[in-house]
């Protein structure tokens, strides 16, 4: 087959920097957790809880936007149907901090952060009449309302709710122009079973399983009788280079301890440098890498269906000869993934990110192997520490999660597109789950070895490594996903649930087998 079936030096090196700079966290980035350090005195002990605000301008239905209710205060009704729709009107003053003038009977107060306690606001505007209080907050974030030190009981009986900037700025502008305004407070269930989850981990598993089975299944090549040992041997003609017809890299357990420290290096550069312009980088490096794996692995997958196709090559200024595949296959790769990045805020961007970010990995687990297994256990147990540390250990030093505010895009409006995503279609509050390719690589990279172990060993599936790794990944992943929705939103370093059910059942089942 011709040269250019190889990867090229620049790409590779772009889509091993995409892979460290992978996020490692299982991520859901709709999350009302709650602070276990506030205060629990009586009428303040609400759990924090988000809140839809559905509103009408005039009898048109607006945007519904998203609040945040406080630890004070009713109880928010969690169908549609038992909220109930009033009018809204602005406090005067404003801060809702001294006896009102405007008339709130049977509306909701809206009223602008500051000046004094949210429970002082809250307590103003019952007496003053009314069904609810929505508080502005002066940033987009939604504060969390907890009640002061010196509240000992607290008789608030509205729902009150923190509301973003934005969206307290619009409804001002346009009561202040005389419109009328309508809003709905409920704060819906979410689903106990995330059936999105479901297939971002059937999505997770199946890439694990392609790539380990597409070298010799898809590319027809023989696995190498040098894996015949868990430490492999090179043959006495060929040097230490294993198959110097394609570029495949082999880790060394001194790389393993690199690769992590140059990947936390990174992590920390894009927490405190993390802007626009370093998001859209990311994104060069994540097309560049997409295209190539995309483009290996559509070539590849052509060439075994159209046999003749896969061996016609052309003569190209500079390139040299090609095949004619590839000439038609790489403009397709690239307008695709231009199109994933232009339109990357659409509703339908995360089916292009996927299809990139699978191609891309598969393409990595064929060109990145590992040797033997005390390099496997020399870099998944690096990789078990450093997720471990930058989701729950950073935020000591910190202040918050290395790990999950670069996943996030923190201040920047964008996130890291190294993250397969898949919108929860059933879930009333939206939002996307989230895996990145690090918790897929890493252990990818184990599964398949012991893939090539097994096919050298000529051992059966039910004897060999490979089905147990492949089902304790699955078990894995499941346990992540499963700690997820246990704490309540809060990311999760997958590393810490998949690496002991891959290398440990690894072990285990070895030991098993010597008795």
């Amino acid at each position: 087959m011709a040269s250019d079936n190889r990867a090229s030096v620049f790409p590779f090196a772009a889509a091993v920097l995409v892979v460290l700079l992978a996020g490692g966290a299982a991520a859901d980035d709709a999350s009302s957790d709650d602070d276990a350090g506030t205060s629990r005195t009586p009428g303040c002990s609400n759990k924090f809880q988000l809140v839809k605000v559905k509103n009408w301008v005039n009898g048109t239905e607006g945007t519904t936007f998203v609040g945040l209710s406080a630890k004070f205060g009713a109880p928010l009704p969690r169908d549609i149907h038992e909220a109930k729709k009033s009018f809204a009107v602005l406090s005067n003053p404003i801060d809702c901090c001294s006896n009102l003038t405007s008339k709130l009977t049977s509306s909701v107060a809206i009223a602008t952060r500051g000046e004094c306690a949210f429970t002082e606001k809250a307590n103003i505007a019952q007496a003053s009449g009314s069904t609810g209080l929505l508080v502005i907050n002066d940033n987009e974030e939604l504060y969390k309302m907890v009640c002061g030190e010196n509240d000992t009981s607290i008789n608030v009986t509205i729902p009150v709710v923190m509301i973003p900037q934005s969206a307290g700025k619009k409804l001002k502008n346009l009561l202040h122009h005389g419109a009328s305004v309508e809003v709905q407070l409920y704060s819906p269930n979410r689903p106990t079973v995330d059936l999105s989850a479901c297939f971002l981990w059937i999505m997770a598993v199946g890439t694990i399983v392609c790539a380990s089975l597409w070298t010799e299944f898809v590319t027809c090549e023989q696995v190498d009788e040098r894996y015949n040992q868990l430490t492999r041997k090179d043959g006495p003609d060929t040097g230490t280079k294993y198959r110097e017809d394609k570029e495949v890299f082999e880790i060394s357990a001194k790389g393993a301890f690199i690769f992590i420290i140059v990947a936390s290096v990174f992590l920390l550069l894009l927490f405190y440098f993390m802007s626009s312009w370093f998001v859209w980088v990311l994104i060069v490096l994540f097309c560049i890498g997409g295209i190539e794996g995309m483009h290996a692995c559509l070539v590849t997958l052509l060439a075994r269906i159209f046999k003749d196709c896969g061996q016609k090559t052309v003569q190209l200024p500079v390139l040299g000869e090609v095949l004619i595949l590839s000439v038609g296959i790489v403009p397709f790769c690239a307008v695709f993934a231009i199109l994933w990045a232009v339109y990357r805020h659409a509703s339908f961007a995360w089916i292009g990110q996927d299809v990139l970010g699978i191609c891309l990995m598969i393409t990595v687990l064929q060109m990145a192997r590992l040797p033997n297994i005390k390099v496997a256990s020399a870099l998944l147990s690096a990789a078990f520490v450093y997720d471990i540390f930058w989701v729950f250990i950073s935020p000591l030093i910190f202040h918050e999660s290395v790990m999950i505010a670069v996943a996030r895009g923190d201040n920047t409006g964008e996130s890291i597109p190294m993250l397969l995503r898949i919108p929860r279609f059933f879930d009333p509050w939206g939002g996307y789950d989230m895996i990145g390719f690090g918790d897929i690589i890493f252990p990818g990279l184990l599964v398949g070895f012991s893939y090539r172990f097994d096919r050298a060993n000529r051992k059966g599936v039910l004897s060999g490594y490979f089905l147990w790794l492949i089902v304790g990944y699955a078990v894995g992943l499941f346990i992540t996903y499963l700690a997820l929705f246990l704490m309540d939103g809060h990311g999760q370093p997958a590393l810490l649930y998949l690496v002991p059910c891959t290398l440990g059942k690894g072990y285990c089942y070895s030991w098993l087998v010597k008795r």
